[in-house]
């Protein structure tokens, strides 16, 4: 059999998934419960109705995001050193998940615009490169130079 094919005990076949994303083993469904917890919360309104749960996704400037993810990071913050906030670790954690992700979602969508509808989101990423290229990346003794990190040029 093909090396690179995955054989079961069943007799099924399928390719290797060592270049697909692993999302089960990339997140938390402890986080992941927590955080949709935290979404559906704030879907209530001041007049009792429910937002729809990706509205966000309509669009928020990033500077919104920013600016509300740091008050959230100072939750965070203070409660890691123990200073209690009103809304407790769990809550500025999620907040600040929610901001990050709203940001980068506007970023990333800033980045599709232009290409056809049918493209994947990630298909304009570039493939990361092996871990021992980023490893050597990050090790400033392996030229004698120290790298300067990277510069997103689309902001």
């Amino acid at each position: 059999m093909n090396a690179s094919v995955r054989v079961f005990d069943s007799g099924a076949t399928r390719d290797l998934d060592e270049s697909k994303y692993d999302y089960e083993a990339f997140m938390s469904p402890l986080v992941l419960e927590r955080y949709a917890a935290y979404m559906h919360a704030n879907r209530k309104l001041a007049d009792g109705t429910l937002r729809d749960g990706d509205n966000w996704q309509k669009g928020i400037p990033k500077s919104a995001y920013v600016k509300s993810a740091w008050r959230h990071v100072v939750d965070w913050w203070k409660e890691h050193r123990g200073i209690p906030t009103k809304e407790g670790i769990e809550l500025a954690i999620c907040g600040v998940l929610f901001n990050a992700m709203g940001y980068l979602h506007e970023h990333l969508k800033a980045k599709l615009d232009g290409l056809p509808p049918q493209t994947r989101a990630t298909d304009h990423l570039p493939d990361p490169p092996p871990i021992v290229d980023r490893l050597e990346a990050q090790d400033p003794e392996a030229d004698g130079d120290t790298p300067e990190p990277p510069r997103d040029q689309s902001e």
